[in-house]
């Protein structure tokens, strides 16, 4: 039996297979996938909460305890690992790899509602669920510095604007930013001061906590009309908490800028970045675990430009590291590649054929 045969008696049937092979091939070398390493999608999920000013091991036995034991109760966890600092605790749940993370997603959602009644009531928010890929790197990393602003003034752009517009770029999966925190009054008591004039540190946060609580006040209702009554007396400058009256002693008020030192700052503040041996906040941002890199961070580099246009001018923008390069230099050393093979297949093709015709339809 001859193979070449039914090529030979069909040329047109021949050149429709090879150009249907030759679309075939050059559909599938523009819709690879491009990384640096292969995609490994591992079903993880990470709850962090937050309680400022608790120690690890208050945190460890108040937060992460209680959140580890409804948890572990989930089926198909095959590790769970839980790190806590201080303010702070982060666990890391790693499921079956047949289990799907979306499903799992709302186990875990489920398992923190039911914690809820088991963790202190101080929490500032209830703890957060976010899918996690262990496996994930930073594709690229911004940094934003100023000669004028504050590291505050800087998150704070990078916060409300940067981030969430870069995590809108088709494939980034998020955008985390590190080096500063939001802005922040920050209350340093004087201890001697508090215990001098019989206060204690229980009455200044009582005093900080019913200073900020905003309540409904109710509604006036007539025969034809109904006004909601509603008032925000929260406390947002310096000097209005330094006014603060914490407690009244024999009849003479104590104003929490006589016990205290108070300053603008930020929530965490030993969030420090530097950059150029400038403070800075540094933005890192991860791809979807089947988008292409070189694409994604394509899309990034042409929104930097629309990006220095919507926060302020003091604020400059700068590529910090960039993991495409390697890669790029990678993909343009197997299109050199392919092309040489191309070149020799040719060659060897006219060598053995001696017609450029021929060698051309092969």
């Amino acid at each position: 039996m001859n193979l070449s045969r039914p090529f030979i008696l069909r040329p047109v049937g021949t050149t429709l297979l090879s150009i249907g092979l030759f679309m075939v091939g050059l559909v599938a070398y523009w819709a690879l996938p491009v990384s640096s390493l292969p995609n490994v999608s591992l079903p993880t999920i990470s709850v962090s909460a937050s309680q400022p000013g608790a120690d690890p091991e208050t945190m460890a036995a108040t937060v992460a305890a209680p959140l580890e034991r409804r948890l572990g109760e989930i089926a198909g966890v095959t590790e769970l690992t839980s790190s806590s600092g201080l303010g702070s605790t982060r666990i890391t749940i790693q499921f079956d790899m047949s289990r799907k993370v979306e499903n799992a997603a709302r186990d875990v959602q489920a398992a923190i509602n039911a914690a809820v009644a088991d963790l202190p009531g101080e929490l500032p928010a209830l703890p957060q669920l976010r899918k996690f890929n262990p496996s994930a790197a930073p594709v690229m990393i911004l940094a934003l510095t100023s000669p004028t602003l504050s590291a505050a003034a800087i998150y704070d752009a990078a916060d409300t604007v940067i981030a969430q517009r870069i995590a809108q770029v088709e494939g980034v999966a998020q955008v985390n930013i590190s080096g500063a925190d939001q802005p922040a009054i920050r209350v340093k008591v004087n201890p001697t001061l508090v215990a001098s004039m019989g206060l204690s540190i229980e009455d200044i946060r009582l005093a900080l906590t019913n200073a900020n609580i905003v309540t409904p006040l109710g509604a006036i209702e007539g025969s034809r009309e109904l006004l909601a009554l509603e008032t925000n007396a929260q406390l947002k400058t310096v000097d209005d908490y330094g006014r603060l009256i914490v407690k009244t002693v024999n009849g003479v008020p104590i104003r929490l800028g006589s016990v205290a030192t108070i300053e603008q700052g930020t929530r965490n503040s030993r969030a420090f970045a530097l950059f150029d041996g400038k403070p800075s906040v540094l933005l890192f941002i991860t791809k979807e675990g089947e988008a292409n890199v070189i694409d994604v961070v394509d899309r990034v580099h042409a929104l930097l430009p629309e990006l220095k246009r919507w926060v302020p001018s003091a604020i400059d923008l700068t590529v910090m590291s960039d993991r495409t390069l390697t890669i790029r230099a990678s993909v343009l050393d197997m299109q050199i590649t392919l092309l040489l093979s191309v070149v020799l297949v040719m060659l060897v093709v006219f060598l053995f054929l001696r017609r450029a015709a021929t060698t051309l339809a092969a």
